[in-house]
């Protein structure tokens, strides 16, 4: 299977697993051989990014952006941004992960940055996104920077509407689709 990078996973109705039940998940690094690792983004803590800035005792943060809870699995305190000097992974045009110290503060000391904080990951061993998927656990679509910032409480629904255009698309076999079919 060909790397799911920079695609999102759309949680199907039939997904059973609490942690994942409509979500929406950007998926930051892909392989083989190592699994994947990716970002829920349609779930928002009770905690901004100044309130969490300031328990881990740095300065400079003003966001009272909601910190968003990546995934049930712990790790680091990550970034999606636009800011490419200080980004790690290209996830893909013109979005970037980012998980360094460093980075992360100079990210939340620019004001009205794109940037996006996560706790927690979605994290995958080799083979188990495969399974999921052709167990009919998730369905694929192209991610866009769009997807990241564009944080709404109905992102599942209207991706999932936007995978569901994309499957008529490729079943008819239609080659030639405009970036935004209501412009044609």
């Amino acid at each position: 299977m060909k790397s799911l990078q920079g695609f999102l996973l759309i949680a199907s109705p039939a997904l059973v697993d609490p942690n994942f039940r409509k979500t929406v998940v950007l998926v930051v690094r892909h392989s083989e051989d190592e699994g994947a690792l990716g970002l829920v983004l349609n779930r928002q803590t009770s905690t901004t990014v100044k309130e969490l800035w300031e328990r881990m005792g740095h300065e400079g943060c003003d966001s009272d952006e909601p910190l968003s809870l990546g995934g049930p699995c712990e790790g680091p305190l990550m970034a999606l941004h636009t800011a490419r000097p200080l980004g790690e992974i290209e996830v893909v045009s013109g979005l970037y992960f980012s998980a360094g110290s460093d980075q992360l503060q100079q990210l939340a000391a620019e004001p009205g940055a794109h940037v996006r904080f996560f706790f927690g990951y979605a994290g995958w061993g080799a083979g188990q996104l495969e399974i999921e998927m052709q167990a009919g656990g998730w369905r694929i679509e192209p991610a866009a920077p769009k997807h990241v910032f564009a944080m709404t409480e109905a992102l599942w629904e209207r991706s999932m509407s936007e995978a569901a255009g994309w499957e008529v698309i490729a079943a008819l076999n239609i080659k030639d689709v405009p970036a935004d079919p209501s412009m044609n």
